[in-house]
């Protein structure tokens, strides 16, 4: 799941090399952490939270697919 959300976010930003995922767990969750260049905070966000939503509902299907519960947290 960490390597979908840190693909996708590679493909839309323009500063590749400053993306980074991590994984924690919380609980019965697992919570990835998504850190961007400030530059591109913006392209991850997208006008009014679409392209954020779009990758946290792309990480809710693979992780429903494997019977578990996945969190995006984008960091600044």
């Amino acid at each position: 799941m960490r390597a979908l959300v840190e693909t996708i976010a590679k493909a839309l930003v323009d500063d590749p090399n400053q993306v980074r995922a991590t994984e924690e767990m919380e609980e019965d969750t697992t919570v990835i952490k998504l850190t961007v260049a400030k530059e591109d905070m913006g392209r991850i966000i997208g006008k009014e939270g679409r392209t954020a939503k779009a990758i946290r509902t792309l990480l809710n299907a693979v992780s429903t697919k494997d019977n578990k519960k996945a969190v995006l947290k984008i960091v600044e």
